[in-house]
């Protein structure tokens, strides 16, 4: 082999390992702004969940006021008839309980 050829070779041998090198660095920057991208976006995915679970609660709670409202205005309209019905014969228990006791 002449020294020409060899000179080519290792020149050649210098390039590929040079290339190598730099398709590796390469490779390890992609991965690397890869993986930041996938965080970025597992914690946008994670802001935007609890946002939404946060919403949801404040549309639960809004629905349970809302209710427990409801149930507290059918209590009171119930208490106010069982004590009108109460006041109807409260003057006939009266009667009734002053004859039980006059009698005795």
């Amino acid at each position: 082999m002449s020294l020409e050829a060899i000179e080519k070779i290792k020149q050649t041998e210098v390039e590929n390992r040079e290339r190598k090198a730099a398709a590796e660095a390469e490779a390890r920057q992609m991965i690397a702004d890869a993986e930041r991208a996938g965080l970025a976006l597992l914690q946008q995915a994670r802001t935007n969940a609890a946002e939404h679970g946060k919403q949801l609660l404040q549309e639960a709670e809004t629905r349970a006021a809302a209710r427990s409202a409801e149930i507290g205005a059918a209590a009171e309209k119930e208490s106010v008839q069982l004590r009108e019905a109460a006041e109807k014969h409260l003057d006939e228990a009266v009667e009734f309980i002053v004859g039980r006791v006059v009698k005795h």
